[in-house]
């Protein structure tokens, strides 16, 4: 950890939460710029589907490819009480702030 961010020094490090709002959304991106860090995210352990956010797809993959703002969940009604979590596959990932919607 560093005063700005979390920073993963190996693979498979992940973040679980509980939360309760329509859209999660993390400021993230990969470390070494040239270095695209893969991810995947669930809701209730299992892949997002339907409420997968703009930036995974339906199975909860996808790829931090620089640093901005990426839509993790946007979920379906009802708007319910859920467990997020986000595992990045390589190392090299940043983790700044989460935000909801």
């Amino acid at each position: 950890m560093t005063p700005e961010a979390v920073v993963l020094n190996e693979a498979n490090g992940r973040i679980t939460f509980r939360f309760h709002a329509r859209d999660v959304h993390l400021v993230m991106g990969p470390a070494a710029r040239e270095m695209p860090v893969p991810l995947r995210v669930s809701i209730d352990g299992e892949p997002p589907g339907l409420s997968g956010g703009s930036d995974v797809d339906q199975d909860g993959s996808g790829l931090l490819g620089e640093q901005r703002m990426y839509q993790l969940i946007r979920q379906q009604s009802p708007i319910d009480d859920r467990t997020f979590e986000i595992e990045f596959l390589d190392r090299g990932a940043e983790a700044f702030v989460f935000t909801f919607g």
